[in-house]
């Protein structure tokens, strides 16, 4: 069974072979998250009509690390480090697509590990993060200033998970620092919607924006979130029908594309 398919159908209205895999893999995770990214161009008025203000936005920083040709990315896998505005960095080694019935038993009840469904318009896929905070809030400033070893952000289990699905031979002190990008995340409980909202904008080095608007709900609970999310933004105004943008993908080649040459 394929872990991601990308459809022209929301999550809602699957074909029934589609619909078992969604099941299938949903069933497996701790959690879903429905997305949505807003056309550039309607920015503004998506969140004004959320009633979002940008001065309750937290403050991120992402960094990513990878080779400059983005090998990792090439086998789904993704390393990164973040600095948090007011609260400890983080780190996260995740790996994507996956099926949650093939991941061996002692990776799946790993305390750090974490499954998890995304589901968008046109498309839905399964990852594996294994998670970590760190015990401060200057670590990954220590890494970005060449003044700590890149390896020493994450944690036996991140560095295991790490090896076990990296290339032989590429070790983490051996990538390349992408970023950071700058990041604004916001948190509201939208007024005729039984859920928490996420907004996050996303800042990329050519000037472009990512607006992802972002709810998480119980495996159980997926389709009826999902009609209900349908309904709110509708109901709002806000266009469901643009193309979709992954976040990660935008940045990591962005910031590919800047790396000095070797030699």
């Amino acid at each position: 069974m394929s872990a991601t398919k990308i459809r022209p159908k929301r999550i809602t209205e699957l074909g029934d072979e589609a619909l078992q895999e969604v099941l299938s893999l949903s069933s497996g995770s701790d959690s879903v998250e429905l997305k949505l990214t807003v056309p550039e161009t309607e920015h503004r008025s998506a969140i004004a009509a959320l009633g979002l203000d940008p001065l309750d936005a937290q403050i991120r920083l992402v960094s990513f690390f990878d080779t400059p040709d983005l090998q990792l990315n090439q086998r789904g896998l993704i390393v990164r480090a973040r600095r948090v505005q007011g609260r400890e960095d983080d780190t996260v080694v995740k790996l994507r697509p996956v099926v949650p019935s093939d991941l061996p038993h002692h990776l799946r009840t790993s305390p750090g590990m974490f499954v998890e469904l995304d589901a968008m318009p046109g498309g839905y896929v399964c990852s594996a993060s294994m998670k970590a905070r760190l015990s401060g809030d200057t670590e990954v400033k220590k890494v970005t200033r060449g003044k700590r070893s890149p390896r020493k952000l994450f944690s036996k289990a991140q560095r295991a998970f790490y090896a076990e699905h990296a290339p032989e031979g590429l070790e983490i002190d051996d990538l390349t620092q992408l970023g950071p990008i700058f990041v604004l995340k916001a948190k509201s409980s939208p007024s005729g919607f039984p859920l928490k909202m996420v907004t996050e904008l996303w800042l990329y080095p050519d000037g472009s924006r990512i607006l992802e608007l972002s709810t998480k709900c119980p495996p159980n609970e997926m389709f009826q979130v999902a009609a209900e999310a349908r309904a709110y933004l509708t109901g709002i105004g806000i266009d469901l029908s643009g193309q979709q943008q992954t976040k990660t993908k935008s940045a990591l080649e962005q910031f590919a594309r800047h790396v000095p040459a070797a030699g």
